[in-house]
């Protein structure tokens, strides 16, 4: 697989503006994926973040698998990193978030109120990769639509400020991905859950990927989903299976969308795709 280069022009610049305006917030705010805890972090940001505090929030924790999404909790926090797993639809999102925020600078506001000055705002800078659901959470905060949302990547292109309470502050920034993924397995991944344009792998190779990971990790929703199927036919097979019995003829792009589209959808249920024993095996 090709190595996968996209940077527009906008994603550049929001790049400079949170290297720009991190001087003006508490603390970072990173938003992931659930399902993708660790490749849906982007390297670059954590260089231009340095020692700034930082939260770690999985967000769209409703379709991740709930098991995994505690393990990665504890390994995070393992890490002196504090974490919080959310799905930003949810009304109890912006007490969830204050609560967090307040938790992770409580000595810092300690610090503060010993020398006479009283933090009543915390300031925070929201960060992550497109189509982790930031524009969600952001209009969550704000209760009202402030934010564009959509189901696709790089939707969000400005920069705004914005109250979500008397405790809380923050400044959104567009989705960031890195220059290139020198990793084909994350780019597989960031294609499978739409963090990255449909355009940009084929899909053949992406739902090659879904099936084959499913097969391993959650074979009985596969063949619930898909009746008909064996789980000890190798993917292409499968696809061929499904493809005729579905009366898609020979047409596989179809089969190949309806099956990202399922998975996207938790379809098949829940699942997280980053796994740390493989995270561990690879450092």
């Amino acid at each position: 697989m090709a190595t996968i280069q996209w940077f527009p022009g906008h994603m550049s610049k929001a790049r400079r503006q949170v290297q720009e305006n991190i001087k003006f917030v508490d603390f970072v705010t990173i938003l992931v994926d659930a399902r993708l805890p660790f490749s849906s972090q982007n390297p670059m940001l954590s260089k231009i973040i340095g020692d700034k505090p930082k939260l770690l929030i999985l967000n769209k924790a409703d379709l991740a698998d709930p098991v995994k999404t505690k393990e990665w909790r504890h390994y995070f926090e393992k890490q002196g990193i504090t974490t919080l797993a959310i799905n930003s639809k949810e009304q109890a999102t912006v007490k969830k978030v204050t609560e967090a925020a307040k938790k992770l600078m409580a000595d810092k506001i300690v610090h503060l109120k010993e020398r006479g000055i009283q933090k009543e705002t915390l300031r925070t800078m929201i960060v992550g990769i497109p189509n982790a659901g930031k524009s969600t959470l952001m209009n969550r905060l704000a209760g009202k639509k402030i934010a564009v949302v959509g189901n696709k990547p790089g939707v969000t292109k400005g920069q705004q400020w914005l109250k979500s309470n008397k405790e809380l502050e923050i400044l959104d920034t567009p989705g960031i991905l890195w220059p290139k993924f020198e990793d084909d397995l994350i780019g597989l991944k960031l294609a499978l859950t739409g963090a990255i344009k449909d355009t940009l792998l084929p899909m053949d190779e992406v739902t090659i990927f879904g099936l084959d990971f499913f097969k391993t990790h959650y074979p009985k929703r596969l063949k619930d989903r898909f009746k008909g199927i064996s789980l000890e036919d190798e993917a292409p097979d499968i696809i061929m299976t499904m493809t005729k019995k579905l009366g898609y003829r020979e047409d596989y792009d179809r089969f190949y969308n309806l099956f990202v589209k399922e998975v996207r959808d938790g379809r098949l249920g829940t699942y997280t795709l980053d796994r740390i024993e493989e995270i561990d095996a690879n450092n």
